[in-house]
């Protein structure tokens, strides 16, 4: 098939070809009539793949050749799409509701490029007007939604459903199901549709009724609603559970014998509060002038062995995803929290780095092995940060010590967690001296009550004690790339390719209208200094997220095309195998266990690539309604809560605001602002009354409390509660002005408490 699929590429390539149906292909390859169902099966899969268009009576062509792009659709709430991750690396199109025709969100499609055109704003309170390419959708590939999850409305005596997903503009016409529901549903029930063929944008889209989830308003609905919208499994298989079973509890003495025995190494975990599966465990000592970094990592691969049932169901998943309130993990509980955890005072098998490093924090050697580990000490962030803070003594809101483990105050732990920090501050200036760009964000926790319900929203921050680990997981990643690179073992590594120069001069055009400029950002270091500009200004989340949009998305792959981000040329995922399957590749390519076909490799690193993608919009899906619930409970509270709040952005129709301490993004309307009437000033992007003179805009920081939440849009209104305050001038830069010296830029990166995206568990650069 790979050979007939390459011989109709190479037919199609040529300078004098005239489009062909399907049967005149297969004549012009000489291939006999037996064969012309493989002929078209090879046509359907390039034109799935994108790298054939199918056009009028089914005559196919290079899609080059008519102006053509395959993409796939992402959606905005506002109707307006884009056409993303197109073949052939075209860039991004814009794609007009008008345009869109009946894809939806995730949809692979068939597009025409029309012309230049002006982006609408994406999102709300998002920067906009942008000039961009735009295209028309002529086809759809491949159906992204066959189901939609929603809450039943009713009208005019009969049903629809109001999509979750804000992305999914149309409402979905209910009609009579095939086959009864045990409860039919009512008004207000979350249910799951499955949608019929949508043939035409000018009627709304059809479905039947498959599953009554509940009302919306029960307990654990909403999260049941995001497994199914995100297609998340609920249990395993029981072919999976039954091999867990057969794993003993207590690790064997046989497998612990062909091993290094490193069980009187005193190795600690360092975890979230919360944490089941520990995964990593470290331990660093000086050596004479230098250092040498151990660090174990649990064997996953001794448990998991290829093509079994454990091992099927761990590659389909991908990874596990943490939503609210529940964990829908990669590896049943027996091996996730149980033998393969690395818990502290009990007998492991690990996978093990050795890396040893000069006194600058140069790598000079590297070596890996599987032992068994015993760690004397399981701690948490804030349990770590204390003992690098000094503040250990007293402090009764820390967790209690694990059974088997040493106390966080006791002498030789303290002892063994300064110096992995003086160690890690050593490997964060060089990274940072490297090239590494700041693009950690902080990350707010939802603690929930025994009813799930959000009562607390935390910011976590990326103290010390977060990029201790942080710092010796990314030298562990790098040195086992390196290596099987060398090696030339096939294995799946960790890309994260260099920007397109034009995505990332729109994202400086955008960056010039809160007053920071730069010069060409092709230039790493004038991404440094423009990262730096913007440290610690109310626009600094709005604008870093801008920038990611610009970036590429990290995938998986089998060639080693390096890391942007880190600046690393050699980088690959292999310390957290027990909640990604891509370090389980990595720990299996290492141990010499062969990969199989390339072909299925490349296919493995291109599933887990959409699966952690997947997750990952999952888990910020969940974050996202757990704070509109929250916002929902301070709206019917009678003494709501005020937040502190800063303008990021000012638009004709109101004031967009950031809560910094909780990290969401509301809207003051114009309405709202208090003790005058205001006019909008588009030059100087500000609100001034007509009377007082008072003014709202950029860099303002006010209290505010909610007035207005719409759980559908997930939209949230506030209004000021309180004493307007003004910021001082934001830093500006230009190309000609003076850099911070380098050796002071390391110092506030190694020493700056930087938030973390990742300061849970997931470390997922």
């Amino acid at each position: 098939m790979k050979n007939l699929k390459k011989n109709i590429l190479r037919l199609l390539a040529q300078p004098g070809y005239q489009p062909l149906e399907k049967v005149g292909i297969s004549r012009a390859l000489g291939q006999p009539p037996a064969d012309r169902r493989k002929v078209r099966d090879a046509l359907s899969e390039l034109e799935m793949e994108g790298a054939i268009a199918r056009i009028r009576k089914n005559f196919y062509i290079l899609p080059a050749a008519a102006d053509l792009i395959t993409g796939t659709i992402l959606a905005f709430p506002g109707g307006n799409a884009k056409l993303i991750e197109t073949e052939g690396g075209a860039g991004d199109f814009f794609v007009s509701a008008v345009n869109l025709g009946t894809a939806m969100h995730g949809d692979r499609v068939l597009a025409r490029y029309i012309h230049e055109g002006r982006e609408e704003p994406t999102r709300r309170g998002g920067p906009g007007g942008q000039s961009t390419k735009e295209a028309r959708v002529v086809r759809i590939l491949e159906v992204a939604n066959k189901t939609v999850v929603g809450t039943v409305a009713a009208t005019k005596g009969f049903q629809y459903v109001i999509p979750d997903d804000p992305r999914l503009p149309h409402d979905v016409y209910l009609r009579k199901p095939e086959k009864p529901l045990p409860t039919p549903p009512r008004e207000g029930d979350k249910v799951v549709v499955r949608l019929d063929a949508w043939e035409s944008r000018h009627v709304n889209p059809e479905g039947e009724v498959i599953e009554v989830l509940g009302t919306a308003r029960d307990s654990g609905v909403d999260l049941l609603s995001l497994m199914r919208r995100y297609n998340l499994p609920e249990g395993f298989p029981d072919a999976v559970l039954k091999e867990a079973e057969a794993i003993p509890a207590v690790v064997p003495t046989a497998d612990c014998a062909a091993r290094e025995d490193l069980r009187a190494q005193p190795v600690l975990t360092i975890d979230p509060d919360d944490a089941k599966d520990y995964d990593d465990a470290i331990h660093v000592e000086r050596k004479g002038s230098g250092w040498l970094l151990s660090v174990h990592i649990a064997d996953v691969a001794h448990y998991v062995k290829r093509g079994s049932a454990l091992d099927k169901d761990a590659r389909q998943r991908g990874n596990s995803t943490y939503l609210c309130g529940r964990v829908v993990p990669m590896l049943p509980e027996r091996l996730s929290n149980g033998v393969c955890s690395l818990k502290a005072g009990v007998d492991r098998l690990a996978f093990s780095a050795f890396l040893e490093f000069n006194a600058q924090g140069v790598l000079r050697s590297s070596r890996f092995a599987r032992t068994v580990i015993r760690s004397v000490a399981r701690l948490t962030y804030r349990q770590a940060f204390a003992i690098l803070e000094n503040k250990t003594s007293g402090r009764k809101d820390l967790p209690r010590v694990p059974e088997g483990s040493l106390c966080y105050t006791d002498a030789r732990v303290q002892e063994r967690v300064r110096v992995a920090w003086e160690f890690a501050q050593i490997l964060r200036q060089r990274r940072f001296a490297a090239g590494s760009l700041d693009l950690d964000f902080p990350e707010v926790k939802v603690w929930l009550d025994p009813e799930g319900r959000p009562e607390k929203l935390e910011k976590i921050e990326n103290d010390p004690s977060h990029q201790l680990i942080e710092e010796c997981m990314l030298v562990a990643n790098e040195a086992v790339a390196a290596a099987l690179k060398k090696a030339r073992v096939p294995t799946v590594y960790r890309i994260h390719e260099v920007p397109d120069p034009d995505r990332l001069g729109e994202f400086r055009d955008k960056a010039r209208r809160y007053g920071c400029r730069a010069g060409d950002l092709t230039n790493r270091d004038e991404v440094q200094r423009l990262l730096a500009a913007i440290r610690g200004q109310p626009e600094e989340y709005l604008l870093k997220l801008e920038f990611l949009k610009s970036l590429k998305r990290a995938t998986y792959g089998v060639a080693p095309l390096g890391h942007y981000g880190l600046a690393k040329a050699n980088y690959t995922h292999f310390t957290s195998p027990i909640r990604r399957y891509a370090d389980l590749l990595v720990h299996r390519a290492l141990a010499g266990d062969a990969a199989g076909k390339a072909g299925e490799l490349a296919e493995a690193a291109m599933h887990i690539s959409r699966t952690e993608r997947t997750s990952a919009e999952a888990e910020k899906d969940s974050v996202q309604r757990k704070k509109i619930e929250y916002f929902e409970r301070q709206l019917r509270a009678r003494e709501p809560d005020k937040f502190r709040a800063t303008v990021i952005d000012v638009r004709s129709h109101g004031l967009v605001v950031e809560l910094p301490d909780i990290l969401f993004t509301g809207m003051i309307h114009v309405s709202r602002l208090p003790d005058d009437f205001y006019t909008f000033d588009a030059g100087r992007l500000l609100f001034r009354g007509r009377k007082g003179k008072n003014t709202f805009g950029l860099g303002a920081v006010l209290q505010v409390k909610v007035c207005r939440v719409d759980p559908f849009k997930k939209q949230v209104d506030f209004e000021p509660a309180g004493e307007v305050k003004s910021l001082e001038k934001r830093q500006t830069f230009d190309k000609g002005s003076k850099a911070p010296k380098r050796k002071d830029e390391q110092k506030r990166h190694a020493k700056k408490r930087v938030p973390n995206v990742a300061a849970r568990r997931s470390r997922k650069k």
